[in-house]
């Protein structure tokens, strides 16, 4: 992921209010579209002018050519808040955060996310980087807002999991781990919508904990359609275990078993 400053100069008398409500627009836009990473932009005044650092998959993230059409509104309403185009500088790559993916998958794709990831959800299956989601054709209504606004609430439900917070943790984890939960239906269901745009084979990966034993955990058929013919005689990038074709979904031993 690469580090950039994006600058907003006014041009004529204007009020904070406009400036922050066509900013923020902007942002957001762009942020549903997968061109900007993570869900904070602070915004600094020096005198006529307005900045703001944010993380983008890739250097050329916020091209034009990747625009969205929400994105290109929000692009023009600028001006009615008397700001000039946005200028755009590159700061660096981030040596603490994942290298996108070079290019568009070729053999499969998976979600996956953590409440610690804040790239793309879209990994390429053999590599395991990000897939920038603005390269994708857009998933519902121009853009990809559907599958941000799930990596979010996944995240969330990861996060409180993680946390151990009483009947909240568990709530939570039924979210991301059971087959059943709204939040696996409609991942679930934009997993197929992005197959069906992309050509390419796209699962989903659902999390596991508990469990009694390794030889129980090896035994356990996919929770969707009962077949136990999808554990992998090798994991995947040590993280994936199992592996079934018919139902695209992928998920890990129980990390309880393998951390005893």
């Amino acid at each position: 992921m690469y580090l950039v400053e994006i600058r907003f100069e006014c041009y004529a008398d204007t009020t904070i209010t406009a400036v922050e409500r066509a900013i923020n627009g902007l942002m957001e836009a762009w942020r549903h579209n997968g061109q900007l990473l993570g869900r904070e932009f602070p915004l600094v005044q020096n005198g006529a002018e307005f900045s703001l650092r944010a993380m983008c998959p890739e250097e050329t993230s916020l091209h034009h050519g990747f625009a969205s059409a929400w994105v290109k509104r929000k692009v023009d309403e600028l001006s009615e808040a008397k700001l000039l185009q946005p200028r755009v500088k590159m700061l660096g790559r981030d040596i603490n955060s994942e290298q996108s993916a070079d290019e568009l998958p070729q053999q499969w794709q998976v979600l996956y996310t953590t409440y610690v990831h804040s790239c793309s959800p879209l990994r390429d299956g053999n590599t395991l980087l990000p897939v920038p989601l603005y390269r994708l054709p857009a998933t519902f209504n121009g853009d990809h807002k559907s599958v941000v606004k799930w990596q979010t609430e996944w995240q969330a439900c990861d996060e409180l999991q993680m946390a151990g917070s009483g009947a909240v943790e568990f709530a939570a984890l039924n979210e991301i781990a059971d087959v059943n939960s709204t939040l696996f239906r409609r991942g679930w269901d934009l997993r197929g919508r992005i197959e069906y745009q992309t050509k390419i084979p796209t699962y989903y990966y659902l999390y596991r904990v508990g469990g009694e034993s390794l030889a129980t955990e090896h035994a356990r058929p996919c929770p969707r359609c009962g077949s136990s013919d999808w554990l992998l005689d090798e994991p995947l990038h040590d993280l994936f275990y199992f592996k079934c074709d018919n139902c695209r979904i992928v998920s890990n031993i129980s990390w309880d078993v393998l951390s005893n």
